[in-house]
């Protein structure tokens, strides 16, 4: 018979943007919980991969043998319904990240989007699905995501007016004076608000380099003389971070278009297809639907393609603070929320539990499977009488329909749990 609930060991990914040695959340995390797992104190530990994806597949630790050979050969420790759909795969990845320098400003394509861009461009976008995703800060954590309200966009160019040198002074001209009538009266004004602000976008991100560079020195000359030590998460030291780990690059003007965001610790953001946004710092958990799409336009030195994510943009804006979520009570409970986006691929549950306090819940089995992860403290995973240790960092895969209970041993201990359940419909 095959277990229900095993140990993993996930996937590390050393990118270039990743925090250095034991700073980072990955490398604390592995070398807690995985001691065979060298950690370089000079490496940079970036992302942390828990899942089936062909370029970072998690394995069986008592075994090695690879997750996905295990529920290929078993389709229902992922369900009979997800296995037929997804093709006896996951439906999602789950990842931690560890940001030390910001990620490119980039966006996701719809499963629509997706299918022409795979068909038509397969060098560049490898699979033809969509890849919705959420982050749930570990740490604190900052990152930009969607368009600002527009009288804050109007702000922020009166106050920065080099962006007008790069986007043109017309374009601003005709942005001011459609922003600045208030009525709306209908969807028609809705989409021409919408329009003026991808025609300021598009004018800036396929500016000229040279012009680009000339006004963005301008900008940090000038910030630097008025404003020489900014006080952190200010714009004028977000701008001058980036601009310091990018130069020249059109991205560092987006940042006044898009929304600065900071999350505490359990506060998440979730990421839907076409929408900007760009990681900054910090650690985060994070999962997404099983796909490398992604549409770069800037803070990269990879492949952009500028038009395709100037196209795609719904243009919707909308205030930082109505994109925060903190995760909802899972099923009346008073230690665990759930983060539940409008999507099948996965949910998210956070348990918080403690000796002194809660020490200790039971789970009903959920109709699809599930990754846990321990992000602090120490504990246990319970199920058909067996009792598998979880420190923190520890990984498990819980198949579907597996009752399980998680508890506190040696402080205040936290789980987070990746799953994928279909509606009643599908399954």
């Amino acid at each position: 018979m095959t277990e229900r609930v095993f140990q993993i060991v996930p996937k590390v990914q050393n990118y270039a943007w990743g925090k250095i040695g034991t700073n980072s959340k990955v490398a604390e995390l592995i070398s807690n919980a995985y001691p065979e797992i060298s950690i370089d104190s000079e490496q940079k530990y970036a992302e942390l991969w828990m899942g089936t994806h062909p370029n970072g597949p998690s394995i069986k630790k008592e075994t090695g043998e690879s997750l996905k050979k295990i529920i290929s050969a078993h389709p229902d420790l992922i369900s009979q319904g997800i296995s037929n759909k997804y093709e006896g795969d996951l439906p999602f990845l789950f990842k931690v990240l560890s940001i030390r320098t910001a990620l490119s400003i980039q966006a996701h394509p719809d499963k629509k989007l997706a299918e022409y861009l795979y068909q038509n461009f397969p060098d560049k976008y490898k699979d033809d699905n969509h890849k919705p995703e959420m982050a749930i800060a570990l740490t604190p954590f900052e990152c930009v995501c969607g368009f600002r309200p527009l009288k804050d966009i109007e702000q922020n160019i009166n106050n920065y007016p080099e962006i007008i040198n790069v986007i043109g002074k017309k374009v601003y001209e005709d942005f001011k004076s459609i922003i600045d009538d208030d009525k709306i009266v209908s969807p028609f004004d809705v989409e021409r608000k919408k329009n003026i602000l991808k025609n300021v976008y598009k004018s800036l991100m396929e500016q000229d380099h040279d012009i680009i560079k000339t006004n963005l020195e301008k900008l940090i000359n000038r910030i630097k003389t008025t404003d020489p030590n900014p006080k952190r998460g200010t714009l004028n030291e977000v701008i001058i971070r980036i601009e310091s780990q990018y130069p020249g690059d059109v991205g560092v003007f987006s940042i006044f278009l898009l929304n600065f965001i900071s999350l505490k610790p359990g506060e998440g953001l979730y990421l839907a297809a076409n929408e900007p946004h760009a990681y900054i710092s910090g650690d985060c958990i994070e999962c997404m639907a099983a796909s490398d799409n992604v549409v770069r336009a800037g803070l990269t030195p990879k492949f952009k393609d500028v038009e395709t994510l100037i196209d795609m943009l719904t243009y919707t804006s909308i205030s930082a603070d109505n994109q925060i979520i903190s995760g909802s009570p899972y099923l009346q409970s008073k230690s665990t929320v759930l983060y539940n986006p409008p999507i099948e691929e996965f949910s998210i549950l956070c348990t918080k539990l403690s000796p002194k306090t809660v020490k200790s819940e039971n789970f009903d089995g959920i109709m699809g499977p599930s990754i846990v992860l321990v992000t602090e403290g120490h504990g246990h995973i319970i199920y058909d009488e067996k009792m598998l240790d979880a420190c923190k960092g520890s990984i498990f895969f819980v198949g579907a329909d597996t009752n399980i209970t998680l508890e506190a041993i040696d402080g205040d201990t936290t789980f987070y749990r990746a799953y994928a359940e279909l509606n009643n419909t599908q399954q």
